[in-house]
């Protein structure tokens, strides 16, 4: 499993940002994919989830905020962060995981820094 992450950068406050994540494999279409986020210091945290099927879940501070979607064609997860606030600057990690029996095994993206600042 390889997650190719692009995007990120500066954006100033009230502006958007679109981060995009590459997988390999056919496997994509089947798993559920997400973006997480990491502040210094901190724990990586759950930002949005994707079901193979399309349902999607958000974290309180982006929902209404981010979107996340995918392009199963193309094996690839999107970010869209509009209305970005300071408190949105962070490393953010796309995501899928298996389940082996009981066993949860996390698969990461490279980190891609996005900071919020004017």
């Amino acid at each position: 499993v390889q997650l190719q992450a692009c995007g990120g950068g500066l954006a100033q406050p009230g502006g958007c940002m679109r981060l995009s994540c590459a997988a390999s494999g056919s496997w994509f279409r089947d798993y559920v994919m997400g973006w997480y986020r990491q502040f210094p210091g901190k724990q990586r945290e759950l930002v949005a989830s994707v079901t193979s099927g399309g349902s999607t879940d958000y974290a309180d501070s982006v929902k209404g905020r981010f979107t996340i979607s995918r392009d199963n064609a193309k094996n690839t997860v999107y970010l869209q962060m509009n209305s970005l606030k300071p408190e949105d600057t962070a490393v953010y990690y796309c995501n899928t995981y298996r389940n082996y029996g009981k066993q949860r095994y996390d698969y990461w993206g490279q980190g891609t820094l996005v900071t919020v600042s004017s």
